[in-house]
């Protein structure tokens, strides 16, 4: 095997600037030592391999997962000064600031990584390269989460999160803790196109906390309690919507003055093997919210009594709301059912429909289609399509697949993992997406991110990166509908529970630059 020399008398300062055709010079102590070339790429984990990384993420550290006493990682691009970290045990902590700088630098251009690892008789082994591409797009700044067990029977420690991206600081957002009466539930997070002060969460209780159940409206620097079962505008509009649900799966209207969501009736329930939950939609229809007049209306056609209607999203031009839908059937035979993707039309100003249109039938594709999302310039529409049913969150055979709007034509995304893939948005450039896998485990989701070029190529997907590159080893909750923003939420969790618990407040928080 090919052995290079190791040099042991050179000091820190130098080790960035300082190399021999790849070989690092470093203070390891001692005279000259050999390094054994390995052939192959080290073991990593996370695996951040050959991948699109965004300029803006924080450090991706990670475990060097190979036997060895003293490892060294070179951290190089073509420009800027390269970044050395060493470490005992194999856990590779970047610096924030080299790291920040260096991506900057070089957007566009590969980023490399040089491992090195002294074995356990004093030989040095130097692996092949890792190299990754930083793109030239960056990632919305922050990601907005549900932490939840992995098995959800108990409303126990349930929380909404926000991450910046840029670091590894994490907030709470609001957590059923903070409410003081014990269980309850926090979910449902959504947020406004173009409208960073404006978002919708909901709570939920039952029994002697049923009190604490509501949509809560962050908008114009109010945060308020909106019970939508009493807010129907009248007996005609209301027709067909389900009257003993509560709302959920919102997405507002580009307009900022609208909102879909879904009032249903839903049920959980659990099989003895396998994925031992599922979740079963028994009735569902669609209905607005209308933020300037408080109101809440429907239509015959997003409300249909013979059709279950879902998974509700606005194409970014406000002309068309796009939504999942199906036959009802009885709970016995909840694996017969299966989501067709419908769109209708809609004008914004007039407040007038079209007619329902099918965009892709369960009947064509024998699986479904459920959590549509459309690219901001929209292009392209991402979707999961399932075995059966309508929470691939809890569907091994949940895939991703991207649709070009223009032709209608779809398909299958490389990343998938034989795990389920589920609960996905867009950035706001519409050149990354973020979305859960379980694809570790097969039982925690965790949130990754994946680049999306000009032409529709989504690449290999980052997973979140966290300080400590074993953190998700012996994190025991799982990732809940990760949602990018570009603004940090726009109240502080005292508002928000304030609301939940019936007072309302101001937000306590000033406008946040969406380009922070």
């Amino acid at each position: 095997m090919k052995r290079l020399a190791i040099y042991g008398t050179v000091s820190v300062a130098i080790l960035a600037a300082v190399g021999l055709g790849g070989v690092f010079v470093l203070g390891v102590g001692g005279a000259a030592d050999p390094a054994v070339m390995a052939g192959r790429a080290p073991r990593i984990c996370p695996d951040y391999c050959g991948m699109v990384i965004p300029p803006n993420l924080a450090p991706l550290n990670f475990l060097v997962a190979e036997p060895g006493k003293d490892y060294r990682v070179r951290i190089l691009a073509d420009r800027g000064q390269a970044i050395e970290v060493a470490s005992r045990s194999g856990s590779m902590k970047i610096p924030l600031r080299a790291w920040q700088r260096l991506l900057d630098a070089n957007r566009g251009r590969r980023l490399t990584f040089e491992v090195r690892v002294r074995r356990a008789d004093g030989s040095w082994t130097q692996f092949e390269p890792i190299v990754n591409t930083i793109a030239d797009a960056d990632i919305d700044r922050y990601l907005c989460y549900r932490l939840i067990r992995p098995i959800h029977i108990v409303r126990v420690d349930v929380g909404i999160y926000q991450r910046d991206l840029q670091t590894f600081d994490e907030s709470v957002v609001v957590s059923n803790q903070s409410f003081g009466r014990g269980g309850g539930c926090v979910n449902c997070h959504t947020f406004t196109p173009n409208h960073p002060q404006q978002m919708i969460l909901h709570s939920r209780g039952s029994g002697e906390i049923s009190d604490l159940s509501g949509m809560i409206v962050v908008r114009e620097g109010r945060v308020i309690k909106v019970d939508t079962r009493k807010l129907v505008g009248n007996a005609e509009s209301a027709r067909g919507l389900v009257p003993k649900s509560l709302a959920g799966y919102v997405t507002w209207h580009p307009n900022g003055h609208l909102a879909t969501f879904v009032a249903s009736n839903i049920i959980q329930f659990f099989h003895a093997v396998g994925e031992n939950r599922d979740v079963f939609n028994l009735e569902s229809d669609l209905a607005l919210y209308h933020a300037d007049s408080n109101t809440v209306t429907t239509a015959p056609q997003i409300s249909q009594a013979d059709r279950v209607e879902t998974f509700p999203t606005w194409s970014p031009d406000g002309r068309f709301l796009y939504f999942c839908s199906t036959d009802p059937l009885p709970v016995e035979r909840h694996r017969e059912v299966r989501y067709d993707l419908m769109r209708i039309g809609y004008d914004a100003d007039s407040q007038r429909w079209g007619e329902v249109e099918p965009v892709l039938l369960a009947q064509d594709t024998g699986r479904s289609i459920t959590e549509p999302r459309i690219s901001p310039d929209g292009r392209w529409l991402l979707f999961c399509m399932s075995d059966y049913g309508e929470f691939p969150v809890f569907q091994p055979s949940s895939d991703l697949y991207l649709m070009d709007l223009s032709t209608r034509g779809y398909a299958r995304l490389d990343i998938n993992s034989p795990r389920s893939e589920s609960w996905h948005g867009w950035s706001a450039n519409g050149r990354w997406i973020v979305f859960a896998s379980k694809r570790r485990d097969g039982v925690f989701a965790r949130p990754y991110f994946s680049y999306v070029d000009q032409q529709g190529r989504v690449h290999k997907p980052v997973l979140l990166p966290q300080k400590d590159p074993t953190f998700y080893d012996r994190f025991l909750k799982t990732y809940n509908v990760p949602e990018f923003t570009r603004a940090p939420v726009p109240a502080t969790q005292r508002a928000i529970v304030a609301a939940i618990c019936g007072r309302h407040l101001a937000t306590d928080r000033a406008p946040a630059n969406p380009n922070d």
